[in-house]
């Protein structure tokens, strides 16, 4: 009885640790606590002995954890447009005070969260054991299960993806962003005048989600798309796109969509929004400030 209370105490002592971890990991508040729970489960259940740091044995088991629930999203199917843009408030906090975790992803850096998404599991993993919380890269490759050479590599891509990104010209950054800003703004409120203002009378909007594609053409047909701009202009921020300005939509830090603009002569002329997990992870994002 007396070792078990000395556990518990000890492990009351790391949780904040723990959690932390866990939610640089998994981006979601929710999810953390379920990881950093498990891992009390698996270390009430083990024999530790021969343990000499508990905080780097729980450590560990927590990135083991995060991993594989990093993993398991790869495996969940694409769901439509309205059922992701509504599921923060109701599936993904579950009992979790939304303001809680917004407030949580601010002091982590929603550019960071949202960058951190772009990654696959392993990436994200060594970046953030490694280059946030100063993990040796020797404990993270036994993780992983990939050499040290390997994992070194792999938090050195991770980290060129989160400081790189191409570079447009001031002047094309400052009326691209105006324009992009004036597109939420009026999308927030519904104001279709003002999104028709925005718009090129050719435009064409396409958005890619479970595989199909939605393409909508010209500009009162697209202005009138106010219903989903609306509920995606809620945690919709502007940003760069492979080096153009555009829009991540990440509740909390968790990426949902990115969408490309083309503007010409000073209309939106194409909106192009994309959903498949796998072809946000290729593009290069870089969060603009306000």
């Amino acid at each position: 009885m007396e070792k078990h209370e000395w556990l518990a105490e000890a492990f009351e002592e790391s949780r904040p640790h723990l959690q932390a971890v866990a939610y640089r990991l998994l981006g979601s508040l929710s999810e953390a606590d379920d990881a950093v729970q498990e891992a009390w489960l698996r270390l009430s259940r083990s024999d530790m002995s021969d343990v000499k740091n508990l905080g780097g044995w729980l450590t560990t088991v927590v990135a083991r954890i995060s991993l594989n629930m990093l993993r398991s999203r790869k495996l969940r199917r694409e769901e439509s447009l309205e059922a992701s843009v509504l599921e923060p408030s109701t599936r993904e906090t579950g009992m979790i005070d939304p303001e809680q975790e917004a407030l949580l992803a601010d002091s982590v850096g929603l550019a960071l969260l949202v960058v951190l998404e772009t990654l696959t599991p392993h990436e994200r993993l060594a970046f953030v054991l490694h280059d946030i919380f100063a993990v040796p890269f020797e404990e993270i490759a036994r993780v992983v299960e990939r050499s040290e050479t390997s994992t070194r590599q792999l938090a050195s891509r991770a980290r060129r993806r989160i400081r790189g990104g191409a570079k447009v010209a001031d002047a094309d950054l400052t009326a691209s962003r105006e324009m992009v800003d004036a597109f939420l703004a009026a999308s927030r409120v519904g104001n279709f005048d003002a999104l028709l203002a925005l718009l090129d009378p050719d435009i064409v909007y396409r958005a890619d989600f479970k595989g199909k594609s939605q393409v909508v053409r010209g500009a009162t047909a697209v202005a009138r798309q106010g219903r989903a701009f609306l509920r995606l202009a809620r945690f919709a921020q502007p940003a760069l796109v492979n080096g153009a300005v555009g829009v991540v939509v990440a509740p909390y830090g968790r990426l949902r969509y990115v969408a490309q603009f083309t503007i010409t002569g000073g209309k939106i002329a194409q909106i192009n929004v994309m959903a498949d997990p796998a072809v946000l992870r290729q593009l290069h994002l870089s969060m603009l400030s306000d």
